[in-house]
């Protein structure tokens, strides 16, 4: 068996898996933690726990300790600077005439690593825009390209439904979501309605979609001869999310029954 904890380190991100190192460990506390870009404040969101050892499919890094006052007041300030960080960025980019699109920045909990994230149509040559933010910046830099979707989730928002948009608020990976799913759920082929601020199909299409397959397995078919109690008739539309089946009897008189007074 071995003992991991689940951390993410910003919020609705992907979980991050650790070993706990033996330190008592709950849901929400911070923690410090060593990564590829040096010392990360993270958040724990899955307390420690047992597991089988074949779970673990690599040799999980150790949580160094628990976040302290000092630490979180860092990242504040840290924070705070990030706005400095992204204005110098957009001129530099300017200045060099790169095709990219400026979203995000973000350092490090000690401030020695700054991450600029951006999105961008092509593959951009931006070492020349790296060699000068370093200078700039007496840190090291990284730029990072992210997709559209990405983009929505790390600048957040409000979709159609008025709520914060999902991918902001919980959505730790994106699933595919396909015009498959929009023709399964019978919903009108509206671009302008399916899509999200990204530009693609709306994540919470996928939400249901497994739902409707279900009972559209369980509904007779368009055109479909069935019994009812008032004798044969036929099937000409059904109702998914009520789970009724419209039918047409023999005295041409369409009527809505639950599935349970229908037999194939």
């Amino acid at each position: 068996m071995a003992e991991i904890v689940g951390v993410r380190f910003r919020k609705a991100g992907r979980v991050h898996y650790f070993d706990p190192a033996d330190i008592d460990l709950q849901i929400n506390d911070g923690v410090i933690i060593e990564t590829n870009r040096g010392l990360e404040l993270g958040r724990v969101v899955i307390a420690p726990r047992q597991v089988s050892a074949n779970e673990v499919k690599e040799p999980l890094k150790p949580i160094v300790r628990k976040a302290e006052p000092s630490d979180i007041e860092r990242a504040q300030e840290l924070e705070s600077k990030v706005e400095e960080a992204l204005i110098e960025c957009g001129k530099q980019i300017a200045e060099l005439k790169l095709p990219m699109k400026l979203i995000f920045a973000e350092y490090n909990v000690d401030g020695s690593w700054l991450t600029f994230f951006f999105s961008a149509d092509q593959r951009v040559d931006f070492r020349d825009l790296v060699r000068r933010l370093t200078k700039l910046c007496k840190v090291r830099v990284e730029m990072r390209q992210v997709g559209t979707r990405d983009v929505a989730k790390l600048i957040g928002g409000f979709g159609q439904c008025g709520r914060p948009l999902c991918c902001a608020s919980f959505i730790s990976k994106f699933d595919p979501v396909s015009i498959k799913m929009v023709k399964e759920q019978g919903l009108p082929l509206n671009p302008t309605k399916l899509s999200g601020v990204c530009g693609r199909l709306m994540c919470c299409l996928g939400y249901e979609n497994e739902q409707y397959r279900a009972i559209k397995a369980k509904l007779p078919r368009k055109g479909q001869r069935v019994s009812t109690a008032m004798g044969e008739a036929t099937v000409v539309g059904s109702n998914v999310l009520k789970e009724t089946v419209m039918v047409e009897l023999e005295s041409q008189v369409t009527m809505e029954l639950p599935l349970s007074e229908v037999a194939c």
